[in-house]
């Protein structure tokens, strides 16, 4: 459900074509699932509004609701990380690396080690 349905392999659709067949919540998750994926993946930010109430209008799913609804905390926020070409991913990249060096390190040398550490890994 959550593959792009393009990079499903043949068995693979017919599963998700039968397990959808049978139930209608997952179906409908499915649908929100891609709308917000193609959102994401096209920064279409502006479409939040409209599929935020769509999502929250869904009584068989409550998850989806309150996640939809927790959107709406922050919603420029959102936006504009759906809209803008921009990320923080390679700062997070750098900070999930400092932090696996720091866990690496835990009670065994002080900080001047961990700062050559962080200052020479490449």
């Amino acid at each position: 459900m959550l593959t792009h349905p393009d990079a499903l392999s043949e068995g693979d659709r017919i599963h998700l074509k039968a397990a959808l067949a049978n139930c209608p919540e997952p179906t409908a998750l499915a649908e929100h699932v891609r709308s917000f994926a193609h959102m994401l993946n096209h920064l279409q930010g502006d479409r939040l509004p409209e599929w935020i109430e769509a999502a929250s209008a869904t009584t068989e799913l409550p998850s989806l609701r309150h996640f939809a609804q927790h959107l709406l905390r922050d919603l420029d926020a959102v936006t504009a990380g759906l809209t803008l070409p921009w990320n923080s991913g390679v700062v997070e990249g750098h900070v999930n690396r400092i932090k696996m060096l720091k866990r690496q390190m835990f009670g065994r040398a002080g900080f001047a080690l961990l700062r050559k550490r962080v200052l020479l890994a490449t």
